[in-house]
């Protein structure tokens, strides 16, 4: 885990402003908010509302016209490009909507890919971590070496998960995950990630429109809440 001062939050957004080139009003605004190590937060809104572009900046792959994201004291606006991608590779677990496998590759290597690209990741991964998120996503191990393009929606789902989990990242970031799953493999699926992440002491920020799926949240976040108003040209 990082070293940072536990007073220190793992996620800090402040005064946030983001407006997509060529449009007239932001896509979003955020006065504040903290996220602490193991806390977890629930973000709901209906489509359009700035939820893709919410984890966007949480991930630093964009950076906000006004205000701040901080990951772990860590403004990304001071991060060149480079170190923006190696910052977050060390400290974020991503579970994107449509999994992001890489199809040729067998469910093991999938799994250990952030390590890959991570040594602090790969530091706090030892020996059978993958063997270990895959056996406890209930993943059969008969299916562990086979390319993930042979998998169903399903299983594609927990190596997805157990790929974000692997090496414990700070923060877990989910957009969407139970979307393509039926209601026991979705309860099965977030059983996983909360304990993980419980065990491994990440915070959390979950997307979803599934409101059934709240109760498990520590904070919830309405963006239809916050929506910016619109701004005539």
């Amino acid at each position: 885990m990082s070293s940072m001062p536990p007073a220190t939050p793992v996620l800090a957004l402040q005064g946030l402003r983001y407006r997509w080139p060529g449009q007239h009003s932001d896509a979003l605004q955020l006065d504040a908010l903290q996220l602490a190590r193991g806390e977890r937060l629930f973000v709901r809104g209906p489509s359009g509302c700035g939820k893709s572009t919410l984890l966007a900046l949480i991930a630093g792959v964009l950076l906000p016209d006004a205000g701040s994201v901080a990951l772990l004291g860590t403004p990304w606006s001071t991060l060149s490009a480079m170190r923006r991608d190696r910052f977050r590779a060390d400290h974020i677990g991503y579970i994107f909507q449509q999994f992001n496998l890489l199809p040729y590759l067998s469910v093991l290597d999938n799994v250990r890919l952030p390590c890959r690209f991570s040594p602090a990741r790969a530091a706090r991964a030892p020996a059978g971590s993958a063997e270990q998120l895959l056996e406890r996503s209930g993943l059969p191990a008969a299916l562990w070496r086979r390319p993930a393009a042979q998998l169903s929606v399903g299983q594609q789902q927990r190596v997805a998960a157990a790929r974000a989990l692997i090496g414990q990242p700070e923060l877990v970031v989910a957009d969407e995950p139970t979307s393509a799953l039926d209601e026991d493999l979705r309860e099965a699926f977030m059983q996983l990630l909360l304990d993980c992440c419980t065990q491994a002491g990440s915070a959390l920020v979950f997307v979803s429109h599934d409101s059934r799926l709240a109760a498990h949240f520590d904070r919830h976040l309405d963006l239809a809440a916050v929506r910016p108003r619109e701004v005539a040209a």
